[in-house]
């Protein structure tokens, strides 16, 4: 209960790094963006909150369940949050391209609600089984003969 409760205080803090960078450069910035403005500040929102969450999450919710490879963890971390991304990215799309929504409060929505809740449950039982397991890390390490 208390790595889960860790996890979301890890998560809540990685929320408003995602949603503060998101809104400031989709709609505060005052560059343009390349391609569509909102896809592209949730796509550098996501990432910089990927940096925020993987160290609240090695330092302080999984501390104690350590791997072989910190860098297999890293890369392991990032791939499971580009699957969160694009869990976030397409609800936005959606709303977006399919809808036809695209106002600040219809992205927001989109992306850091319904894509959040969607994204949370997809990257906890990841991190929980394949990224911050020693089992898992374990398995996939090389075995010498």
């Amino acid at each position: 209960m208390i790595e889960f409760l860790r996890f979301c205080t890890v998560g809540l803090g990685a929320y408003v790094v995602d949603v503060g960078l998101f809104n400031l450069l989709a709609y505060h910035w005052p560059i343009d963006l390349p391609f569509d403005q909102s896809m592209t500040a949730k796509t550098i929102s996501v990432s910089v909150s990927i940096v925020f969450a993987w160290t609240g999450n090695r330092l302080w919710t999984f501390r104690s369940k350590q791997q072989n490879s910190r860098r297999r963890e890293f890369a392991m971390f990032v791939l499971v949050n580009i699957g969160g991304m694009a869990v976030a990215l397409a609800c936005l799309a959606v709303s977006r391209f399919v809808l036809g929504f695209d106002s600040q409060f219809a992205d927001n929505i989109a992306a850091n609600v319904v894509g959040l809740v969607l994204g949370t449950a997809f990257r906890y039982v990841l991190y929980r089984y394949v990224v911050f397991n020693p089992l898992a890390s374990a398995a996939a390490a090389p075995r010498s003969h």
